[in-house]
């Protein structure tokens, strides 16, 4: 039977979309979408003949994907709890997602010969190692890895591992406890607020953006070589830089626990040496061509406004030249009208 189908977990998230609309262009595959949406939405759905989403839990794997599973050429788990901070706030949530369903996703497609592509984090590889210990986030992360190399060691399991860095770009979340520094700060700009920071803000990050992600987890897929590979800039930048590339006040935050200080690069992990991807795309010039984009939208803004005005201004002064002229408004547009005199009649634009 032809193995036509990829399923991303995530499908409807930030990185797992992003990842499907890259992937279209590998025609002869069927994509399926598997996501709980606590933090993906339907708006990031892309509408494609070839797309089908599919509203569930990892945990139930097996049971929605039962009638197809010899049709399936690869799973790219994407659909796993990720912040560090809010896993303290909701461990059942992390410990669900990061555990039993990450687990019931490695059975599948073991049991199954199901070629997997795992997110991995940087948050569990810092400090010697030691890192992984200080959120339920990355401890979670971390096991998996174990598991993984162990399902390899006993069971010859194939599979290729992707670490993420500080993740950016379209389809961010920008708002709520899932955002993203970049979103929180890009949202934040944008309604004119101080921009927040979490004490002490000279913790450090390599922000990486979405389309070099996704060109690396692309490039360890086709590969197929069996790899760690790391994404992630050759130059980190600390929280406190980051806020004044945006510009404007900042608010400093209560730290918070599992905070790390910086975003490590390993050459090895676990037995395994980590293939390093650098991406191409600077943050700087990203926030720069937001800044440029969001100015120039509140000045076409500001124009149109500044015209309608002008046209109200004169159906106004229409209106006082004969006491028989009446201002209404029709479907959006505003009109003079005049029963006695049609001549008179005038129109918005």
């Amino acid at each position: 039977m032809k193995k036509n189908t990829l399923v991303i977990t995530g499908g409807a998230g930030f990185v797992g979309s992003n990842l499907i609309e890259k992937l279209l262009a590998e025609k002869k595959f069927k994509i399926i979408s598997i996501d709980n949406y606590l933090s993906g939405t339907k708006k990031n759905h892309i509408k494609h003949k070839n797309i089908k989403y599919l509203n569930c839990d990892t945990a139930e794997i097996e049971k929605k994907l039962k009638k197809i599973k010899n049709k399936i050429h690869t799973i790219f788990h994407f659909g796993e709890f990720a912040r560090i901070y809010q896993s303290f706030k909701k461990f059942d949530q992390c410990f669900k997602s990061n555990s039993i369903g990450t687990r019931a996703v490695f059975k599948f497609c073991l049991e199954n010969k199901i070629k997997l592509i795992y997110s991995a984090t940087s948050a569990s590889l810092g400090n010697n190692g030691n890192d992984k210990n200080l959120s339920p986030y990355a401890f979670t992360k971390a096991k998996n890895l174990e598991l993984l190399e162990n399902l390899k060691n006993w069971f010859n399991f194939k599979y290729e591992v992707v670490y993420f860095y500080n993740v950016y770009g379209p389809r961010q979340i920008c708002q709520g406890e899932m955002a993203t520094v970049i979103g929180i700060f890009q949202n934040q700009f944008r309604n004119k607020k101080p921009l927040t920071i979490v004490k002490p803000g000279t913790q450090t990050r390599r922000f990486t953006h979405i389309h070099d992600t996704i060109n690396v987890c692309i490039e360890a897929w086709k590969k197929n070589k069996n790899l760690h590979y790391s994404v992630s800039t050759k130059e980190s930048f600390s929280i406190k830089k980051v806020a004044k590339m945006f510009g404007g006040k900042i608010k400093y935050l209560p730290s918070r626990p599992g905070e790390r200080y910086a975003s490590a690069l390993t050459k090895m992990s676990l037995s395994n040496k980590v293939h390093r991807r650098y991406g191409v795309i600077k943050l700087s010039d990203y926030i720069n061509d937001f800044i440029r984009e969001w100015s120039l939208y509140n000045l076409i803004f500001l124009y149109k406004n500044q015209q309608i005005m002008k046209v109200v201004s004169s159906l106004k002064s229409l209106k006082k030249r004969d006491l028989n002229n009446k201002l209404v408004k029709r479907k959006g547009k505003l009109y003079v009208i005049n029963k006695k005199n049609p001549r008179m009649k005038s129109r918005q634009g």
